[in-house]
């Protein structure tokens, strides 16, 4: 019999249980991602200090960035597959392998070539790593905790970016290049270690149903019917407007922005840095426990979160040199990009069952980091185009929200209505189960 928890929602058959022992199994698997974020990010605090090295361009600067997220955005729908057949183990285990030997080759890169190739590998390896959370969250927690634990995985992935800002900028310009690449990297040896010894797929008693035929046809299928579903698309684009603002300021652009544009020391626009992930931590807590209670909060929170961040953008660009206090107000605002993006992956979950998950957690993930990678490329170009004109490459980010908002609206009713018609289905299944 299906089972009804205290907060009124249903438990259905198998659901995990969750508990002590699901939050340090699940902890193991984040604090991978947590690495990985670290890495991933570690260029957004090093962009003067790699242009200078290589002695690259705006636009060759912003290849870095690019590449990585063209391989992890590439990469998102075989990872899903992968997580579906091979289980979240021996996904995260290669991820690591990957993105640990990218960190390495990173450090010791004589050449802009080379740094490239490691970049790259380091962005395969971190393909590898949320949508694994993800599942592994799934697997060990029940389906209600769904928007919670996303979130809190997103706020994990934060914390590493807090890292970047407050550690390795300090140690880039304590130690050096080489130092502060390379030990970094043994945070990577660690987790991998940690994760071999104590991270297992599911608890007893929750194994997934045998996987199918391995394919390309079932692949072919597997896809079709993610994509099929209104929720999918919807998560993608959810996803693909509510990311890249502050992705692109955190990974490469804002300290640049700060720095040359806006007057502003390093270590004030590295403090202004941090104040966008802390506001980050915080949303990401606030909308999770807001989704997690009230389902419907999912659409005007994303709605709400895009509308503010371009008021807020065009605002400060609207100033040849925005005054602090409007630099304070657009850090905490794209501190809130980062949880609007988790929401769609709430639009995906209900929409898939769970044999898709990853499938149609790669598809969502997608949306965010092509609109990063997009907008990178451009703000690059249009800085060199325009002799480092700020205000105009940056004007760019308008073009994407636009497409992004006019694709939302376009899906939120037909997936709005498809999800009725799942939760209804369901409850008719499971009402009358024999005992």
């Amino acid at each position: 019999m299906s089972t009804r928890s205290s907060a009124g929602s249903v438990s259905l058959p198998g659901d995990p249980p969750g508990g002590r022992r699901a939050v340090a199994v699940w902890g193991i698997g984040v604090s991978v991602y947590f690495v990985a974020v670290i890495f991933r990010t570690s260029l957004g605090v090093a962009g003067l200090d790699a242009a200078d090295r290589f002695q690259v361009n705006a636009s060759a600067l912003s290849t870095f960035s690019i590449l990585q997220l063209l391989v992890y955005a590439g990469m998102q729908i075989p990872v899903g597959l992968l997580v579906d057949r091979l289980g979240t183990k021996k996904v995260l285990t290669i991820g690591v392998l990957l993105f640990t030997a990218g960190q390495l080759g990173f450090a010791f890169s004589p050449s802009y070539g080379m740094a490239l190739a490691s970049r790259a590998l380091l962005g395969c390896g971190d393909a590898m790593t949320f949508i694994s959370v993800l599942r592994l969250g799934s697997r060990w927690f029940p389906a209600r905790r769904g928007p919670l634990v996303a979130q809190l995985a997103g706020l994990a992935g934060m914390a590493g970016n807090l890292v970047s800002t407050l550690v390795i900028a300090r140690l880039l310009h304590g130690v050096g290049w080489t130092a502060a690449f390379a030990g970094s990297a043994v945070a990577g040896v660690l987790v991998l270690v940690l994760m071999l010894l104590f991270l297992k797929d599911h608890p007893e008693g929750h194994e997934p149903e045998p996987f199918p035929h391995h394919g390309s046809a079932y692949v072919r299928r597997q896809i079709a019917a993610s994509w099929r579903e209104p929720g999918t698309r919807l998560g993608l684009w959810v996803h693909f407007t509510t990311q890249f603002p502050a992705m692109v300021f955190l990974l490469l652009w804002g300290l640049p922005f700060l720095v040359e544009a806006q007057g502003l020391s390093r270590a004030t626009a590295g403090d202004l840095l941090t104040l966008v992930v802390l506001s980050n931590m915080f949303v990401g807590l606030v909308y999770g426990q807001v989704v997690a209670r009230h389902h419907a909060a999912r659409l005007p929170l994303a709605l709400g979160t895009v509308g503010t961040t371009a008021v807020v953008w065009a605002t400060t660009l609207a100033y040849d040199r925005a005054p602090m206090w409007l630099l304070v107000v657009l850090c905490v605002v794209l501190g809130a990009c980062g949880p609007a993006s988790m929401l769609g992956f709430d639009f995906a979950r209900p929409a898939n069952p769970p044999e898709r998950q990853g499938t149609a957690s790669g598809i969502t993930n997608m949306g965010g980091f092509v609109a990063s990678m997009t907008t990178l490329f451009a703000v690059g170009v249009l800085l060199d185009a325009t002799g480092g004109e700020y205000r105009i490459a940056f004007s760019f980010v308008f073009v994407l929200q636009a497409l992004g908002l006019t694709q939302i609206l376009r899906l939120s009713r037909r997936a709005a209505r498809r999800e009725r018609e799942r939760l209804v289905a369901s409850r008719v299944e499971t009402v009358h189960v024999p005992a």
